[in-house]
């Protein structure tokens, strides 16, 4: 049984357990929100080593680090360094989005290596694979496509990014729409290509119980993927992200019938007075199925600094509902990430996710805040790192300009604490 029909069953799986303890809420608080749908706990039968993570309403905002080889640079060593880092730097789950190299081989050594959840796009390796068999990818065929998904998920992958609503007649909206940035999803863009060459529906769409049948006997969760986001604000929030959305909500109830978790992914690039009312619309059309969004970035002019306009825009989006977040790193438009892209853009992510968490009530989350307050007040650098997003960075700028006296060398001597307390007469003790 999956995830979904045991939790229908009243069964408490050591996923669902191992998710309430990491969480501090009851098992029976985890079971109930897979059972209406709201939360899903990406665990494929297949990945052995994985420590499973709820993503849901009333649990933490989660947060993705995207990973993988390029065309241009394959080297799956520098790759499962990313993951280490990503690991250590908080990341909840990871995607390896490889398109470059020996792609099964970079796959299975990224389940092996992690033990979060890991996802994938089926639809890169399928389509690089049409390339090399005849050319083109538009001479994919069907067959070619779930084949490369049945591959993913019986490698152990948890869940996969599969573009069902992109139909044909969410590229008639895209055609009259007229957009700046037209379409900057990869496997988006590959599926319109191969829907406008055979003139036929996407095999994702018109064979979903195909696909259904694949994601239930793995226990793989479906992150319905939205190849129609926006690639720029011109773009935010039009008919041809709205259409594939409104399929996206019919898809959702068909997984929960077959008994498959699922979650929805969302936009892009979305202005801040945009970002609340997307997050609205998703939760009403996909009836409260978790949603997964990029960012979302709050402009376009942020090159080199992306991973703050994500940031900006994730915590809004957390804040409103959504509840997990892929990160967006200072590479992103440029180029391939490094290590160090990595970490800055999972930290980035984890900071919005977190403010969020605050606005939203998630156990914990302001108890934490509340505990670095007392720690500055009583000049406690120790605590003070060990309570920050990153430990070691905290360190690092503290010892860089290290002072003789207690207080940091901003203020010295005139520390506003110090100066307050010698005054009130009261100091808040050690710990």
């Amino acid at each position: 049984m999956t995830q979904l029909e045991s939790a229908r069953k009243s069964i408490i799986t050591p996923e669902i357990a191992a998710v309430a303890h990491a969480e501090q809420v009851e098992p029976e608080f985890i079971r109930q929100g897979i059972a209406q749908g709201n939360i899903v706990i990406p665990a494929n039968i297949k990945h052995t080593n994985l420590a499973p993570r709820g993503i849901g309403k009333g649990l933490s905002t989660k947060v993705n680090a995207n990973i993988g080889t390029s065309s241009d640079f394959c080297d799956k060593s520098v790759e499962l360094e990313k993951l280490r880092v990503a690991i250590a730097a908080g990341a909840d789950a990871v995607m390896d989005l490889s398109t470059g190299g020996d792609i099964p081989a970079m796959r299975r050594a990224v389940i092996d290596a992690s033990p979060i959840p890991v996802g994938t796009v089926p639809i890169y390796q399928a389509g690089i694979g049409a390339i090399n068999k005849y050319g083109a990818i538009v001479k994919m065929t069907v067959d070619d496509l779930f084949a490369g998904i049945e591959a993913h998920v019986r490698d152990g992958v948890d869940f996969i990014t599969v573009h069902c609503g992109v139909t044909r007649s969410a590229i008639a909206r895209l055609k009259q729409q007229g957009r700046v940035a037209d379409v900057v999803s990869r496997g988006g863009a590959f599926l319109i290509g191969w829907i406008l060459h055979n003139e036929q529906e996407n095999p994702l769409y018109e064979y979903y119980d195909r696909l259904l049948e694949l994601a239930r006997e793995y226990d793989v969760t479906l992150s319905l993927g939205d190849g129609m986001r926006p690639g720029c604000l011109s773009d935010a929030t039009d008919r041809a992200q709205i259409e594939e959305l409104i399929t996206l909500g019919e898809l959702v109830e068909r997984a929960w019938k077959a008994g498959v978790q699922v979650m929805v992914e969302g936009p892009g690039h979305v202005p801040l007075n945009q970002i609340e009312a997307n997050v609205q619309l998703q939760k009403s059309l996909c009836k409260g199925a978790p949603f997964y969004v990029l960012g979302p970035l709050v402009t376009d002019i942020g090159a080199g600094y992306d991973h703050i306009t994500g940031a900006i825009g994730g915590a809004i989006a957390a804040a409103a509902g959504t509840d997990f977040l892929c990160y967006v790193t200072p590479a992103e438009h440029l180029g391939l990430p490094d290590a160090e892209d990595v970490r800055q853009g999972v930290i980035a992510s984890r900071i919005a996710g977190h403010a969020a968490d605050i606005v939203k009530g998630v156990k914990g989350a302001a108890d934490r805040d509340l505990q670095m307050s007392l720690a500055r007040k009583r000049l406690d650098w120790q605590a003070q790192a060990q309570l920050s997003i990153d430990p070691e960075r905290a360190k690092e700028i503290h010892a860089r300009r290290a002072t003789a006296g207690e207080a940091c060398s901003m203020c010295g001597a005139f520390c506003a604490m110090k100066v307050v307390e010698q005054y009130l007469g009261v100091r808040t003790s050690r710990c």
